[in-house]
């Protein structure tokens, strides 16, 4: 693994559970303490990213099978990989990121039942030994989940319109790997309110990188 001077922090969760909401706190808030920080998501961050992006994201659910679903996914991660983060961490500056690894490993391995080996092989391929220095999973019940994301003033995505039982995988995929990467994930109640969220999510960051401000 090679290592940064700058931290790289992703932010996972199922539909609803408020994980941009927090990533877009967390920004605004290690900016005003004078950390120079960017902010993607995925997929997307660039040019060629955000065309995947509306492929994945737009059109009814059958559009895509579950490995060209993964494949594209991986794609635009490769691309938002060389072109943004690595070159900003190189900078010395920090990297938040909306979605990351975990979420193929979530949506497509389990989510699409690929299975873990075949996504965790993907994304050795695809990222290499970039791997976050933390991981924020906002945890929420599937059903309250989309309950939450069908409110939106954006509308409803193609994952979205997915069914219960795919959404319930990916809670469980969530859950498992919570418990494979003890140190480098940190798990939230979704359900704890916002302000609640946001400073334990801060407080975790000052403590884990010795922030003093």
């Amino acid at each position: 693994m090679k290592f940064y001077k700058a931290p790289f922090i992703t932010f996972e969760g199922g539909e609803g559970s408020g994980k941009t909401t927090q990533i877009g706190i967390l920004y605004d808030r290690l900016l005003q303490n004078g950390i120079d920080i960017v902010q993607y998501r995925e997929p997307g961050g660039t040019k060629g990213a955000e065309e995947i992006r509306e492929l994945l994201m737009e059109g009814e659910w059958e559009r895509w099978n579950s490995t060209t679903e993964a494949l594209l996914m991986s794609a635009a991660r490769a691309d938002l990989i060389q072109k943004k983060i690595i070159p900003q961490l190189e900078g010395n500056t920090w990297v938040l990121c909306d979605r990351f690894v975990d979420s193929t490993l979530a949506y497509q391995g389990y989510g699409h039942e690929l299975g873990a080996k075949c996504i965790k092989e993907l994304n050795h391929f695809t990222v290499g030994n970039l791997e976050p220095d933390l991981t924020f999973i906002l945890q929420i019940n599937a059903e309250i989940g989309l309950q939450r994301a069908g409110l939106r003033k954006a509308g409803i995505n193609r994952f979205e319109r997915s069914d219960v039982h795919f959404h319930q995988r990916v809670q469980k995929g969530y859950e498992e790997i919570l418990k494979e990467n003890p140190k480098r994930c940190f798990g939230i109640n979704a359900l704890l309110d916002i302000d609640v969220i946001s400073q334990i999510i801060f407080d975790e960051v000052v403590k884990r990188f010795n922030l003093k401000f």
